[in-house]
C-alpha cells in the first residue's frame, strides 16, 4: 500500500537573522549615502560664501578702479601726511604707498587706505588724517572681515605731476592686493592687480 505524503504548501517567512542582517545592511548604506550627501552640501556651503568674498573683493577693486579712472589730481598716501593729499604727487612701483587720494569727477576729494589690520577704507570727506579704527575718523570699511590684505599690497601712482613741471606721462596708477581669505576654516590665498590710467587728457 504506497503511503501518500501531502506536499506543504505554506509559505515560509524570513526568520530573526536574515531580517536583523538585511535591516543591519540597509541602515549601513543609508547612513553611508546621508554622510556623503551631508558633505557635498558643506563643500557646496564653502564654496557658495567664498564665492561671495570674491565677488565683494571683485567689486571693491571695480569700485575703487571706476573712481580713480574719472578722477584726477592723483596723490600717493606714502608718508601718511594728510595735509598735503591735494597736492599732486606719484610715488614708486611696489613702493610703500599704502593709500591714493585724488578728486573725483564731481570735485570731491576721496581717500582708499589700507589699514594697520589689513582692511581697505574708503572716505570722501575731511578728517582724513583721523584714521581707522580711531573714533571720529570718517572712513568706511570696504573689505569683509573675512578678507586679509597683506602688508605687501600697494597703490603705485605714476605721472601724477602736472605737465607745467616737465612731466610727460599720462597720470597712471597700479593697484596690488595680496592677501588671503578665510571662511568656515578654509583659507585660500590671493593675488590680484590693475592698472587705471587717468581718463582726462593730462599731457
Amino acid at each position: 500500500m504506497k503511503k501518500i505524503f501531502k506536499q506543504n504548501n505554506k509559505n515560509r517567512g524570513f526568520t530573526i537573522v536574515e531580517t536583523m542582517i538585511s535591516v543591519s545592511l540597509f541602515l549601513v548604506i543609508v547612513m553611508a549615502g546621508m554622510g556623503a550627501l551631508l558633505n557635498a552640501n558643506l563643500l557646496h556651503s564653502k564654496s557658495q560664501d567664498m564665492r561671495s568674498l570674491m565677488d565683494s573683493l571683485s567689486f571693491i577693486m571695480d569700485d575703487m578702479s571706476k573712481n580713480i579712472r574719472t578722477g584726477y589730481n592723483y596723490h600717493c598716501i606714502d608718508d601718511f601726511n594728510f595735509a598735503t593729499i591735494t597736492t599732486a604727487k606719484s610715488c614708486l612701483i611696489n613702493g610703500n604707498g599704502g593709500g591714493i587720494a585724488f578728486t573725483s569727477s564731481s570735485g570731491q576729494t576721496f581717500v582708499y587706505y589700507i589699514s594697520s589690520d589689513f582692511k581697505i577704507f574708503r572716505s570722501t570727506q575731511a578728517p582724513y588724517n583721523v584714521l581707522p579704527p580711531s573714533a571720529g575718523n570718517t572712513y568706511v570699511q570696504l573689505t569683509p572681515n573675512e578678507i586679509k590684505i597683506d602688508s605687501i599690497s600697494s597703490f603705485s601712482v605714476l605721472g601724477a605731476e602736472s605737465s607745467i613741471l616737465g612731466n610727460l606721462q599720462q597720470p597712471f596708477v597700479i593697484i596690488k592686493l595680496v592677501g588671503a581669505i578665510t571662511s568656515k576654516g578654509v583659507v585660500s590665498p590671493f593675488s590680484i592687480q590693475t592698472s587705471v590710467s587717468q581718463r582726462l587728457v593730462d599731457l
